[in-house]
């Protein structure tokens, strides 16, 4: 099966050449390219055969033993133990596996938890937070009342003091601790005994964080959260997709409702094996190794910009993620991404506290470490990297500064394949 994923299988390329075209092109760009937005990753072969393979071909609406179709029998085992792998390695008693993304997820647990006119509290957009955390273009700013909180405007951190008297003042029917731009460690702890103080629920979304939480690089919302979303890819290095853990049966029970048949039907189970090979391999002890490697990088990364004169907002990282504060370089967020991108260097645009730019432009620019990590790059890599974003971003419009970069990647990015000894046409 792992043919396909290079350039030995002939058959799409003759069947469908024009999409063939495509994949090819998309091939070199991820191969010979610097991957830094910090919500991407790299799945492994094993993960990819997954989600490619004949589970594809299955109906299976309900949950395991409990299916509306038939011929379910190996689909059932598949799935029970990519449950009972996920609450190992997250140390919770239930599971569901079924999410098709982190916002279903997320409503989910709103679904579960809450009811339409409840109130909520997140953290703002602008401040790092996540669409389905409040933004009222979200529908959990269109269906909840939100008491959206912000970052310290100083520090640029969580003011857990502010936070807990806005949470008195609002009385939230749930809080929720997780953040999609915020580069430093959440103590989920202290977001847990705020939500006990006004008798909120607690929701912890560590959609960014799984892998490191997994790897014992961040500390885990296991034991303070009364429900945890995730993601399944990002740190924690799986296909695209979710899943939600839950302390106690009752929880559970309200979870997997919402789920099915509350916000979907037939689950994807080619996704939710590739999401159990995942699991498997984040159990394993080099994942430790992996997710320690991600957080050095990032502090390498980190101190390589500021030596250069970048801004990050937060004056650093604890995590994977790295936000530049990009106005003393008197350029937005959108015009350093397409610079980048232009050199081989693939990041995103992105809202800084009090950003005076709109979201379309921005006065930031976020990266993450996960992808260049998993290439098998380290510190050394990292300061490259650093060196390489400056002299783009000191001459953003120079063509021969961008393709002398470009080159230059293409030849570091050739010491670290991201799937040794496959063949790219």
């Amino acid at each position: 099966m792992n043919e396909k994923y290079g350039g030995e299988n002939m058959t799409l390329a003759q069947s469908d050449p024009e999409i063939w075209n495509f994949y090819q092109k998309e091939w070199r760009r991820q191969e010979e390219g610097l991957e830094l937005i910090p919500s991407e990753n790299y799945a492994s072969r094993d993960v990819m055969d997954a989600a490619g393979g004949i589970f594809t071909n299955k109906y299976a609406e309900g949950y395991p033993k409990k299916r509306y179709y038939g011929g379910n029998e190996w689909i059932d085992e598949v799935e029970l133990l990519a449950i009972e792998r996920s609450k190992k390695l997250f140390g919770v008693p239930f599971s569901n596996v079924q999410s098709h993304a982190g916002s279903q997820a997320n409503m989910a647990a709103y679904f579960a938890l809450l009811q339409p006119g409840d109130t909520v509290m997140g953290l703002n957009l602008s401040q790092g937070g996540h669409l389905t955390h409040g933004s009222p273009v979200n529908f959990s700013g269109k269906l909840y009342k939100v008491a959206a909180f912000n970052v310290d405007p100083e520090t640029h951190l969580l003011d857990y003091d502010e936070i807990a008297r806005q949470a008195e003042a609002h009385k939230p029917k749930m809080m929720i601790a997780g953040f999609t731009a915020y580069p430093r460690q959440v103590d989920f702890g202290k977001f847990a005994k705020i939500a006990k103080s006004v008798n909120a629920k607690l929701m912890a979304d560590m959609s960014h964080v799984a892998g490191l939480i997994a790897g014992g690089a961040h500390p885990s919302p296991t034991g303070h959260a009364d429900v945890i979303t995730s993601t399944t890819h990002k740190t924690l290095r799986g296909p695209r997709g979710a899943f939600i853990l839950s302390p106690s049966e009752e929880t559970a029970k309200l979870i997997d409702k919402a789920v099915f048949p509350g916000l979907q039907g037939g689950p994807l189970e080619n996704m939710i094996m590739a999401k159990a090979v995942a699991f498997h391999e984040a159990a394993k002890p080099e994942f430790k190794t992996y997710a320690r490697q991600i957080v050095k990088n990032a502090k390498a990364l980190a101190a390589a910009l500021m030596d250069l004169n970048f801004v990050l907002v937060s004056g650093g990282t604890d995590t994977h993620l790295i936000l530049i504060d990009l106005r003393n370089r008197n350029m937005t967020g959108k015009e350093a991404q397409l610079a980048l991108d232009a050199a081989g260097i693939t990041a995103n645009k992105n809202t800084i506290p009090n950003d005076p730019q709109s979201p379309f432009i921005t006065s930031g620019l976020r990266l993450g470490t996960p992808a260049l990590t998993t290439r098998g790059m380290k510190e050394k890599e990292m300061a490259m990297v650093a060196h390489w974003m400056d002299e783009v971003l000191k001459s953003p419009s120079d063509e021969q500064v961008r393709a002398k970069v470009k080159e230059e990647i293409r030849r570091m990015t050739a010491e670290f394949p991201i799937y040794p000894g496959l063949i790219k046409n």
